[in-house]
């Protein structure tokens, strides 16, 4: 049975920080692709960033140059590190996998101006 579990959000000021970790099982982690999404109140999940079991990793633009997407294959974790917060990165942050298209149950994350 595949599990994703999100912990990290919380409320930080602008400018602040957060990591968001995802702990994940029931599935091969090196194989899969995972990834972070989000979505904000009245939009639709939108991709933050992903990174395969081994290459290049992928960020939207809007979090380019402040977030930073991790994975530890031993620990079958993947990790956001966000810096730079700002409001508008106001969302319930997803975890994701490849592996059957899986989500954790989110975990949110409220940037005060």
């Amino acid at each position: 049975q595949v599990q994703l579990v999100e912990s990290g959000g919380g409320l930080v000021q602008a400018g602040g920080s957060l990591r968001l970790s995802c702990a994940a099982s029931g599935f091969i982690f090196i194989d899969s692709v995972m990834g972070w999404y989000r979505q904000a109140p009245g939009k639709q999940r939108e991709l933050v960033a992903t990174i395969p079991g081994v290459g290049r990793t992928n960020y939207a633009d809007s979090v380019k140059g402040r977030f930073s997407i991790s994975r530890d294959n031993a620990k079958n974790t993947v990790y956001l590190q966000m810096n730079s917060l700002q409001p508008e990165d106001t969302a319930v942050y997803y975890c994701w996998s490849s592996w059957s298209g899986s989500w954790g149950q989110g975990t949110q994350v409220t940037v005060s101006s």
